[in-house]
């Protein structure tokens, strides 16, 4: 690891000075170099492409913002907003749930988009890698908040589910792009990015929302 850093360095130091009379802006140039470094090192295969390497405008928006110690401007953090809410694709069949049964088990299962996994195979939700989901649970993350009794702290129940459309409409927002609502968001984007499928979204809907589920008791 070391040694790869320390080559990284270097590298950069060389490519900026190859760089300097070109007239581009310091951070431009290291980009650059920092680009070529890494589309020379990385490989597409499985389900990790070189795609990966590319950054949208929040990405890069927010990494920027992140790397200088200081919070995305207001004026950048609402274009966000609006522009990931836009995209925002609803059921094209108009539901909005599906099995908490299978939701669970997609909330528990962390695999997909690596190498490893084959193009077109269905990927995990991972979601107890960053929340408490279920009062059984003993081993969870905390990076995000706790989603126990979110359906049901939220006023969700058997007589109004059907109708309870603002947060229905909201926890379906949230999982397809959370960068909807909160503009440097770390939470994947399942949707927005292809990760999970509507069907799969579904279950976790029923799983964060029906009042049955191990969520909500």
């Amino acid at each position: 690891m070391k040694k790869t850093t320390v080559s990284l360095k270097i590298f950069c130091v060389i490519s900026l000075a190859c760089m300097a009379s070109s007239g581009a802006s310091l951070a431009q140039q290291v980009d650059a170099a920092l680009q070529k470094t890494l589309s020379a090192s990385f490989r597409a295969e499985g389900q990790a492409g070189m795609d990966r390497l590319l950054q949208d405008e929040a990405n890069r928006l927010c990494s920027q913002a992140d790397a200088s110690g200081k919070t995305v401007s207001d004026e950048d953090a609402e274009r966000i907003r609006q522009s990931s809410f836009k995209a925002i694709a609803w059921p094209t069949d108009g539901q909005f749930f599906g099995d908490f049964k299978l939701g669970e088990k997609l909330a528990q299962d962390g695999r997909g988009k690596t190498w490893s996994d084959k193009p077109g195979s269905e990927n995990g939700g991972n979601c107890y890698n960053c929340h408490q989901i279920s009062k059984s649970e003993i081993a969870y993350g905390t990076l995000g908040p706790s989603l126990y009794n979110y359906g049901k702290l939220r006023g969700v129940s058997d007589v109004n589910i059907a109708t309870a459309k603002p947060i229905i409409d909201y926890t379906w927002g949230k999982l397809w792009n959370p960068r909807a609502y909160n503009a440097c968001s770390s939470m994947p984007r399942f949707g927005h990015n292809s990760i999970l499928t509507q069907a799969q979204l579904k279950h976790l809907m029923s799983l964060l929302l029906d009042p049955q589920s191990p969520v909500n008791q």
